[in-house]
């Protein structure tokens, strides 16, 4: 089941997809950054620290959270 969210209600350990993707990612960490909400993700079926990757996204971004 998927809800959308805004960037503000994430935890690490949620699993997210960005609306214009099909990839779901692990978020390990979420931070109040300049731009916006800085959230360190890597993909769910990868957890090696080099997969880990930083994107920034608005407060107003919604995103689909997996439940």
């Amino acid at each position: 089941m998927e809800d959308e969210v805004l960037p503000g209600d994430l935890d690490a350990g949620d699993v997210i997809m960005l609306l214009d993707a099909k990839d779901e990612l692990l978020v390990k960490a979420v931070r109040l950054g300049q731009g916006g909400f800085v959230l360190t993700v890597s993909p769910v079926d990868d957890d090696a620290p080099e997969a880990e990757r930083l994107i920034t996204l608005t407060a107003a971004t919604h995103l689909r959270k997996r439940n």
